[in-house]
């Protein structure tokens, strides 16, 4: 067997230990081409813009 711990761990260490842990929503904004919903600082999936200029081809269809 391991070795044990000497004294329990309190309530409130435990909890900001844990503080970080949370799950957050990932951020969406409109796209300023197409007005679509994408991630912030990522290419637009549905027209391939990013900043104003065409940074991958995207295919219709």
């Amino acid at each position: 067997m391991g070795p044990q711990p000497k004294r329990k761990i309190s309530s409130g260490r435990r909890d900001r230990r844990r503080s970080h842990d949370a799950l957050v929503p990932n951020t969406l904004v409109q796209c300023s081409n197409c007005n679509e919903m994408r991630l912030m600082h990522k290419v637009c999936p549905s027209c391939g813009y990013y900043k104003g200029r065409e940074v991958i081809k995207v295919q219709k269809g």
